[in-house]
């Protein structure tokens, strides 16, 4: 029995996918017409506008990972990961830009990096090796690929949010092109790495292969324009969305005394919500690679990729940035790496190591709560 969908026009089809998009567009609309209702009305009226337009943006940034997907497997590599890899960047470095612009705080940048490092190696990391290790047991991945994206996060994060603290403020520019520059070299160096001589490090071949289906994948008959257009109105909506969004969150946030870091952590998240699925889902279906590299290389491509945007964009516009993380942020930050280090050392995740970044993650979020 065919699916009904399967004959529809394929405009028609794409239109009937879409409604999370179309959804976000009506939701846009109605915040512009009534933006200053939603600003100039109390706090309480700000926040429900906030969490609407964030709800907005969560969906609309869910088929921006989709079709970034699709795109993916129909150019290949190195182009396929690299389209993968700057869609859900330029999600967080749109959202980001344009939160700056309204918001005083120079802290914002260093804060959403700090949380997506946590967000993606305590939380996503975490959960999906306690999940799947409860599920499964032991979970086998390649452990080449958990040492490379550990010693780069650290040499990336080291370098771009540890020794600015000791640059003095009136060279803190000049230390901000090079560290645009070093952060590019790394990229350049981990995309040939990942789809050139060394793509082993990054995959796994599992024991059990899985019959591949002779169906052809639902998204199949969509063409690459279609899901590149798609992909680009998806980015513009998030801007238009993330606009009136920023200056609501600003208005409840600021009534309500809330931590600076919760802003940074919620940017952090609407990024993430994408990799978040999809590492659940293959940690419970058993395939540990998987996750590592969406866990560890999100983190990795947040710091090598959104610095150097954040940094152009401050040199550019005079707006000062405060990169250098805080004494607390740092431990945490350590503490992850140095965990990470071992549990992901010896090619084998279970419920054990799962539940010791997760226990972090909590403790990342009782520190957010605090203040810290």
């Amino acid at each position: 029995m065919t699916d009904s969908t399967d004959t529809m026009p394929p405009l028609r089809r794409t239109f009937r996918e879409e409604y999370l998009l179309a959804g976000a567009v009506i939701i846009g609309v109605l915040a512009y017409a009534c933006e200053h209702a939603l600003v100039d009305n109390g706090p309480l009226v700000a926040l429900a506008a906030a969490a609407v337009l964030v709800a907005a943006i969560v969906g609309v940034s869910l088929r921006v990972a989709h079709h970034a997907e699709i795109l993916a497997e129909k150019v290949g590599d190195p182009y396929g990961s690299m389209i993968l890899t700057l869609s859900a960047v330029l999600v967080e470095v749109v959202i980001l830009g344009i939160m700056v612009g309204h918001e005083q705080s120079p802290t914002l940048v260093r804060d959403t990096i700090y949380a997506a490092v946590m967000l993606d190696i305590n939380g996503i990391l975490g959960l999906a090796a306690l999940m799947g290790g409860l599920k499964h047991g032991e979970q086998s991945y390649n452990d080449d690929s958990g040492r490379v994206y550990g010693v780069m996060i650290l040499t990336a994060m080291g370098i771009s949010m540890i020794v600015p603290e000791f640059i003095p403020e009136a060279r803190r520019h000049i230390y901000a092109i090079y560290t645009i520059g070093a952060m590019l070299v790394l990229y350049s160096l981990f995309v040939r790495m990942q789809v050139g001589a060394h793509s082993y490090f990054f995959s796994y071949s599992y024991p059990e292969k899985r019959r591949r289906s002779t169906h052809p994948q639902p998204h199949a008959a969509n063409s690459s324009m279609m899901s590149a257009g798609i992909l680009v109105l998806g980015i513009v909506i998030i801007g238009a969305l993330a606009e009136v969004m920023s200056k609501s969150l600003n208005v409840s946030l600021a009534a309500m005394s809330a931590p600076p870091m919760l802003a940074g952590l919620l940017v952090a998240t609407i990024s993430a919500c994408p990799e978040i699925l999809t590492a659940l889902r293959a940690a419970l279906a058993n395939r540990m690679q998987s996750v590592v590299n969406i866990a560890m290389g999100a983190s990795l491509s947040t710091v090598i990729l959104t610095v150097p945007a954040m940094e152009a964009l401050s040199l550019l516009t005079g707006k000062p940035l405060e990169m250098a993380m805080t004494p607390v942020q740092t431990v945490m930050v350590a503490i992850t790496l140095f965990a990470a280090a071992i549990n992901l050392n010896d090619g084998q995740t279970n419920a054990i190591e799962g539940m010791t970044h997760f226990i972090l993650f909590t403790a990342f979020l009782m520190l957010t709560a605090l203040g810290l």
